[in-house]
């Protein structure tokens, strides 16, 4: 019976080592001891590093419930776009693509996975949680997007754009802080915004430990449902990020974060429209915009 994880496929083969040929529990071995590598090697690669013949590992993926050495294969190179895999395992994968001279699927591949993310986090977002989310941030004193790692430009990407029409945002960590510093003068007025995808960082999930001492409300963005971020959450919105990268990709992030602000414009009172506009005619006074001969 086919597994549908590397963790249960490897639990499947300890099970039934001891009823394989010989050649068979090289082959197994190989696998349990390695499975990084078969996302990256062709069926002879790995058959001449468990010593044994091509077709053994073709036979081992049949005994497994796998139609041929491929489609068994593309079960760890799921785990490894789905971010599951350490992050060196990624590069290797990637690397070993850039190496047989297939860059065309490299690219198929991101272009899929990028349109796919953003179909499943919308697919999964109710509407009315994004508005309720919206209006929290529109009544808040003080709203912190707190993002670190690849997560801090997203978390900066938001906080900016809604400086352009909303005060009191910041986006945190600041300078030579730590996040709860930045939090240290908040209140239960305030929103707290975390971002923070497998493996989860420390620092977000003390944050918002902290923050919900302080009964500040909590927006959560992560990639499950199960996340410490959202489960602790008022508010929680899981994102997809399954890349060929060996970064989680951030492309769902962003565009859930700028759907955000979208409902967050869309609930403001008619004050902020005058806000854009100061803000852009400030620009234009001060020279920053180029102007077209």
């Amino acid at each position: 019976m086919r597994s549908d994880n590397v963790e249960d496929l490897i639990e499947q083969l300890g099970q039934q080592f001891g009823d394989l040929s010989p050649q068979l529990r090289k082959a197994a071995r190989y696998v349990m001891d390695k499975p990084q590598d078969v996302s990256i090697s062709s069926v002879r690669a790995l058959a001449d590093a468990a010593d044994v013949k091509p077709n053994t590992f073709v036979r081992l993926a049949s005994q497994l419930g796998y139609d041929g050495y491929d489609d068994f294969r593309e079960l760890f190179r799921k785990q490894v776009r789905r971010g599951n895999g350490d992050f060196q395992d990624r590069v290797r994968w990637l690397q070993a693509i850039q190496q047989k001279g297939d860059m065309g699927a490299l690219y198929a591949s991101m272009v899929n996975d990028a349109i796919s993310n953003l179909e499943q986090t919308f697919a999964d977002i109710d509407e009315a949680q994004l508005r309720y989310a919206a209006d929290l941030i529109w009544q808040a004193e003080n709203v912190y997007c707190l993002g670190v790692g690849v997560n801090y430009s997203s978390a900066s990407n938001f906080t900016y754009l809604a400086s352009t029409g909303m005060k009191d945002f910041r986006a945190i960590p600041s300078g030579a802080s730590t996040a709860i510093d930045d939090l240290a003068f908040a209140s239960s007025k305030d929103v707290l915004i975390a971002i923070t995808m497998q493996p989860y960082r420390t620092e977000v999930l003390e944050a918002v430990t902290f923050a919900s001492a302080k009964g500040m409300k909590i927006i959560g963005i992560s990639d499950s449902q199960a996340s410490p971020v959202i489960t602790k959450s008022d508010y929680g919105f899981m994102t997809h990020i399954d890349t060929s990268q060996f970064f989680p990709s951030s492309v769902a992030i962003i565009a859930l974060l700028e759907t955000l602000l979208s409902f967050v414009v869309a609930t403001a009172s008619g004050e902020i429209v005058d806000r854009v506009t100061t803000f852009h005619e400030r620009r234009h006074q001060n020279g920053l915009y180029h102007k077209e001969d």
